[in-house]
């Protein structure tokens, strides 16, 4: 075995391991970052309204099928038989899922982060603390930077590796349609005397204003996404920065899948063991293609720390196939039991989101012409994406024109609710659902997340020992779920008889010609819950190697990323979460790979 050249290894380059890898290698440590995908860079990746096609696009996506119920009979109508299942796009390309995601940026709430600090008795996960690793990483670019001396009451951050911009909300008023469906969403939300971000802010509706976070005000938003001059940004930006600026610290091989963790005696991990080879991982529907025999296996050492990166899904099922887990799910599968640890792969949560879609009585104006494509179906350039070449237009942002942020009951201590508009027609993810997104015009859907989910009940487990092979992914979705008070189902229920009162202007206006989903059949509380229940979904999996004080049976984490029970192993990924933060997940996730790369330094300094 050859000598270890890195001082760490870094497993997975989305927006936890990117970021990392960046910070220790401009740190001056010698870093090696593993992405079992390549580095295809596509129209798909690069303009923010494509982002449905990325999330389909063949060189890079990972096709998971997860289970929302185990009793319960499938009545999903994305629902998929031959995976039985439920599509679950995910990423297997340099930045993970930032290549593919929504780019919504939207920061969790203050009591997201001081959950975590009560829990752990480690006050740096404080929000007060935790605010500044944001500060650190935005470059914000729709909030003029303070001049020097002067307060800076939004407390945005401007010198970071994200850019973060605002889609122009003047181009929608140059849809008179459009224009009609957002005055009647402003009337409705002042209607509820829920216009508190409004008072708060003028008329900027910026949810990441400090402002905003400090009170947790209710209100319309406008959406901020990771966008820089109306292109995609992401943890593919942390990463190549760091390349250019230290090539000689950070090393990014692709097309290498980790099978597991090497532990030593004393059950430090002292590297990886990894297939070389594209397409290996059975989430890419490439792999079938790629045959029965794998990729050639290698190993390679860390002189510090090996820190899994890999998301809810996979990192879970990594540390089970390095024998870190639950004894008996181990054993099952014929793999030697290293360190005991029951909670990997369990409380599995997600956000549910479910979409009331109207058909319009004519095509919106904005969409003439858009193929969502760079040539439309006459061959022709897509008028759309010229402008988009110059900068501008409706291709520069993802499709949301507007939000609504509500408590589902004024009794909540956080708003739960975060509704947002698309002039298109949209149900959930299911093979081909992207190419929907071009063709259908005189549609608009208001999508609703229901935020602070209860249920915790959803788990990650091994199909087999094989590291090509997906987990098994169950929600267990409300009534199989361990929402006792059913305080989900009863929320979501809530968002959709708001944005049905909010409709109800429109149908009266001759505006909407019909509701399409959920459909005027489904009248009652019943029924609207039912059809959450057969219907809604989620794409923000977290919480499957959650932190907590090693009194806590069922923790994996302490509050420093390292793994209970082992030396020199870290986690930092969405699976860290005790509980699923704030209304995105992929901002918090961006501020924890900050507060790692500090801890892993001062460990570093220490030893």
């Amino acid at each position: 075995m050859s000598t270890p050249e890195y001082d760490y290894i870094i497993v997975g380059s989305g927006a936890g391991g990117g970021p990392l890898a960046a910070n220790l290698a401009k740190a001056g440590h010698r870093v090696l970052l593993m992405e079992a995908g390549g580095d295809d860079e596509t129209d798909n990746y690069r303009v923010p309204a494509f982002n449905g096609q990325a999330s389909e696009d063949p060189l890079y996506r990972w096709d998971f099928f997860v289970k929302h119920y185990s009793e319960r009979p499938q009545r999903d109508s994305k629902y998929v038989a031959a995976e039985d299942g439920i599509l679950y796009p995910r990423c297997g390309t340099l930045g993970g899922c930032t290549a593919h995601n929504a780019m919504i940026t939207v920061l969790p709430h203050d009591s997201d982060w001081n959950h975590i600090a009560e829990i752990t008795g480690d006050a740096t996960w404080l929000s007060g603390y935790m605010y500044r690793y944001w500060q650190r990483l935005e470059a914000c670019r729709y909030v003029s930077r303070p001049a020097e001396g002067e307060d800076n009451p939004s407390g945005h951050g401007y010198d970071g590796w994200l850019s973060t911009e605002m889609a122009d909300p003047a181009l929608a008023i140059t849809d008179p349609q459009l224009t009609t469906v957002l005055v009647d969403a402003v009337l409705e939300v002042k209607h509820n005397r829920i216009e508190r971000i409004d008072q708060l802010l003028g008329l900027r509706f910026d949810p990441n204003d400090r402002r905003v976070q400090t009170k947790s005000p209710e209100g319309l938003a406008l959406t901020p996404i990771a966008t820089h001059k109306g292109q995609r940004a992401g943890a593919r930006d942390a990463i190549r920065s760091a390349q250019q600026s230290h090539p000689e610290n950070l090393t990014v091989q692709l097309h290498s899948l980790v099978t597991r963790v090497l532990l030593d005696e004393d059950l430090r991990a002292t590297g990886v063991e990894y297939l070389e080879g594209a397409s290996l991982y059975r989430a890419d529907p490439r792999a079938a293609a790629q045959g029965p025999e794998p990729g050639a296996r290698r190993q390679v050492l860390a002189r510090r720390e090996v820190i899994l990166c890999g998301g809810a899904f996979n990192t879970p099922q990594l540390l089970k196939l390095s024998g870190i887990g639950p004894r008996a799910e181990l054993e099952k599968f014929g793999i030697a039991v290293r360190v005991e640890l029951p909670g990997v792969g369990e409380n599995l949560q997600d956000r549910y989101e479910v979409g009331v879609a109207s058909e319009m009585r004519r095509d919106f104006r904005i969409l003439n012409g858009a193929s969502f494509r760079a040539t439309g179906p006459d061959g022709q350039p897509d008028p759309a994406y010229v402008e988009w070449q110059q900068g501008k237009g409706l291709y520069v942002a993802n499709g949301a024109v507007i939000g609504i942020i509500k408590r589902s009951t004024p009794d909540r201590p956080e708003p739960d609710l975060y509704i947002f508009g698309l002039p298109s027609f949209f149900r959930g993810y299911y093979p081909g659902y992207s190419e929907v997104i071009g063709p259908v015009k005189n549609h608009f859907t208001w999508a609703i997340l229901k935020a602070h989910t209860s249920n915790c009940a959803g788990s990650v487990t091994l199909k087999s020992a094989d590291p090509r092979d997906r987990p098994d992914i169950n929600f267990r979705y409300f009534d199989e779920g361990n929402d006792a008070g059913q305080q989900d189902i009863d929320a979501v229920v809530a968002g959709v008889e708001f944005v049905r009162e909010m409709n109800k202007g429109l149908l009266n206006k001759l505006v909407t010609r019909r509701e399409v989903v959920p459909g005027p059949d489904i009248e009652s509380k019943e029924q609207i819950a039912q059809f959450i229940k057969d219907e809604a979904w989620g794409h923000h999996a977290s919480c499957t190697c959650r932190i907590g004080p090693s009194s806590d049976p069922m923790a994996v984490l302490d509050s420093r990323f390292r793994v209970y029970g082992t030396k020199g192993l870290r986690v930092v990924d969405a699976s860290v979460f005790p509980k699923i933060p704030g209304f995105f997940i992929v901002t918090p996730v961006y501020m924890i790979s900050e507060k790692a790369s500090d801890v892993i330094l001062e460990d570093a300094a220490a030893d």
